[in-house]
């Protein structure tokens, strides 16, 4: 089974949600961590966090914006030169935003693209050499809302399907120099961005996605690690986001009558 003790790993959005808990995990098994995000605060609350929990991890932060080419290539030397190696690159940073798209101005389309998927473009361009030289792993945590569409989330499926395509084309790309790619795929899972959205999302965005209920942070972390550790590419947490998945694989005319349903029973009860 795959050890991450003494590993390389950088998780970008690393200060809350799937990739902190992501460290949690990690840490506990001894993995060298780096934490990138914006907020300092929130970083400095997490490494605080995780240096206290047993294991023998060891956790630095670096505070930048993912969005910069220059400020991340600089940081990824940085941690291989401290470090020694880069084992991993788990990118999880990201936002959501949600209403109608008559409604939602152009910018909040432009943000989401620059982070959910440029920003992770970077990353993952700044990380390659090391990732090379280590024979490494990449991780992208995508979305079930880059395998469909939902409802509301016009800026969000188009940053996840972005990625999706993006991460399914490095998978061949990379697998010569020996690097291990992997898409994570997860549902809505209870996080400080879904609970920001929850005051606010349209009705028919809260009924599409109760398509699958909501997942707790930790099942998704758990699931995640259990993929990586066998090698699968495709890692999607949950029985029931799994049978989805395969439904909109297979019988993609009927889980769009399905959504059709939901939603036009949401319209005509409003």
């Amino acid at each position: 089974m795959l050890k991450f003790r003494n590993q390389g790993i950088v998780i970008t959005g690393g200060s809350s949600g799937l990739g902190l808990e992501l460290a949690r995990r990690l840490a506990a098994e001894g993995a060298r961590l780096t934490l990138i995000a914006r907020d300092q605060g929130k970083l400095e609350r997490a490494a605080k966090e995780l240096r206290a929990q047993p294991g023998s991890a060891t956790v630095r932060i670096e505070s930048l914006d993912i969005r910069d080419e220059a400020a991340v290539q600089a940081c990824m030397q940085r941690i291989a030169d401290s470090d020694g190696r880069i084992d991993m690159l788990i990118n999880s940073a990201g936002i959501l935003r949600e209403g109608h798209i008559e409604s939602l101005p152009l910018k909040d389309f432009r943000d989401v693209m620059e982070i959910n998927f440029f920003g992770l473009l970077i990353s993952t361009r700044a990380a390659l050499p090391h990732l090379k030289a280590s024979h490494g792993r990449l991780v992208n945590i995508a979305s079930m809302a880059g395998l469909t569409g939902v409802f509301g989330y016009t800026p969000y499926c188009s940053s996840k399907h972005a990625l999706v395509g993006l991460t399914e084309a490095l998978r061949f790309e990379l697998a010569p120099m020996g690097i291990k790619v992997h898409l994570v795929c997860p549902g809505e899972f209870d996080s400080p961005m879904t609970d920001e959205l929850d005051a606010t999302r349209t009705l028919e965005n809260r009924e599409h996605t109760k398509t699958i209920p909501k997942a707790s942070v930790e099942s998704i972390a758990e699931a995640t690690l259990a993929g990586i550790r066998s090698d699968r590419f495709l890692i999607i947490p949950g029985t029931m986001t799994r049978t989805v998945a395969f439904a909109l694989r297979h019988f993609p005319a009927l889980t769009r009558a399905l959504g059709d349903r939901t939603i036009s029973r949401v319209q005509r009860g409003s």
